[in-house]
């Protein structure tokens, strides 16, 4: 299906969002479903992204089949990940089955690009909708102390204005709009960074993830759809060119040394650094994510770490459960009136909350996996072995990973319904674009 990339920019909109990720591409879609205005700028003119966040866990699978993604999702399809296992120092230490869970369904592994398009084409043609890529967030529009929209530019010369009652950043962990916001945010590195490589997947692998753990070094297993293996190597920080220094055939040999499972694929396949991607590991804490007629969600407002994959979760239930929130806001007063930061506060609370509770289980566990003294190691295994067979380990996990989804009851019936299309009213195309010298 042909995507809408009209490249022109309304001089006004309702809501103005910033990154076209899984967060903004969602929030663009719902937000368009219910006939708010919208402008989703990204700044990637294909979706062609390697090394993103790719597992969907169980609530959010539940919540997209609900919002009616379920068809677009089934025809791509997806890979479905039953359990997880954990080995220490070469010993099973801890199984986690995602079948045991009540009332949910299975996480899935379906390509970020494939989401973010599934999202898109949803969009595509609703009244009021406008998608940009190709364009950049330069700064903040601003009078007197409040945000009024966003300049955007394209390659070296094009340059417009969108003024908004609400523009939201969904540009990811290096937002540029958290930087423009001047919001305080607390940016702490994490004892390590990761690199990321892909291998052909085993028939006999089947469909369970595998935290291997040997000392302070660790491995994410994780079945990627379609047939291949997505995988996680911890360093320590800033030591990748040190470890670069020491030759590739060193960095394969401590994979296959850590995982014998692994041992023949990575000798077949793994050839060079270019098989690699790597990734900087840092957690940023915001006390507060909004102005008035300015918020930030997903990665810009609380950046997680690659534990449990809970990052692309997190985001999904914030434009989720911003909708309501903002059709709410815009239904009042006129055009030239913007969301507020009082508006938006019960929102920031409660997903502040939620975002602090899995964090702080990530920390746990990244502390956990950094330990490399002969004591630590065995607590660690110990600890994990006595979780594993805790009776209620079940409850546990569904309290962290789990956390259902409250869905508005607008946007479930919207799922089901037909929507405003841009046929049906103005011509998309009609918009004025604004633009400077």
């Amino acid at each position: 299906m042909t995507q809408h990339t009209n490249p022109s920019a309304p001089a006004e909109t309702e809501v103005l969002i910033v990154g076209g990720g899984p967060a903004g591409s969602l929030l663009a879609t719902l937000l368009a479903r219910r006939g708010i205005r919208t402008v989703l700028v990204e700044k990637q003119t294909s979706l062609e992204r390697l090394f993103r966040g790719e597992t969907i866990a169980a609530p959010s699978v539940s919540s997209l089949h609900r919002l009616g993604f379920g068809p677009a999702l089934r025809a791509h399809g997806f890979l479905e990940t039953t359990s997880v296992t954990t080995f220490a120092e070469q010993r099973r230490v801890l199984h986690v089955d995602y079948r045991r869970f009540r009332d949910q369904p299975l996480p899935i592994d379906i390509p970020q690009p494939a989401l973010i398009r599934v999202f898109n084409e949803a969009a595509e043609g609703l009244q009021g909708y406008v998608r940009m890529p190709g364009w950049s967030f330069s700064s903040l529009i601003e009078e007197d102390g409040t945000v009024r929209g966003a300049v955007l530019t394209k390659g070296r010369g094009e340059r417009v204005s969108v003024r908004a009652r609400i523009v939201i950043g969904a540009d990811g962990r290096f937002s540029k709009v958290r930087k423009a916001s001047g919001l305080p945010a607390d940016i702490e590195p994490m004892a390590r960074d990761f690199l990321w490589f892909r291998l052909p997947r085993p028939p006999e692998w089947g469909d369970e993830a595998q935290l291997v753990i040997e000392r302070d070094k660790h491995l994410v297993i994780l079945p990627t759809f379609p047939d291949t293996l997505r995988i996680g190597h911890n360093l320590p920080k800033r030591s990748l060119g040190e470890l670069r220094a020491a030759g590739f055939d060193a960095f394969k040999q401590g994979i296959m040394r850590l995982s014998p499972q692994l041992a023949p694929i990575v000798e077949e396949h793994l050839r060079s650094w270019d098989d690699t991607g790597f990734l900087e590991i840092f957690t940023a804490e915001m006390e507060e994510w909004a102005r008035d007629g300015l918020l930030l969600i997903g990665d810009a407002s609380h950046t997680a770490t690659p534990i449990l994959g809970q990052g692309v979760n997190l985001a999904l239930q914030d434009s989720i459960t911003l909708v309501p929130v903002l059709a709410d806001a815009l239904g009042r007063g006129g055009p030239e009136r913007v969301v507020t930061r009082a508006e938006l506060a019960g929102f920031v609370a409660q997903r502040r909350a939620h975002k602090l509770r899995v964090t702080g289980f990530q920390r746990m566990q990244e502390a956990a996996l950094g330990t490399g003294d002969p004591r630590g190691v065995f607590l660690r295994r110990l600890r994990y072995r006595l979780l594993n067979a805790f009776p209620g380990k079940y409850r546990v996990f569904d309290r962290v990973i789990n956390a259902r989804h409250v869905i508005d009851d607008v946007d479930l019936a919207l799922a089901h319904t037909g929507w405003p299309r841009a046929a049906d009213a103005v011509d998309a195309n009609s918009y004025e674009v604004s633009a400077h010298d």
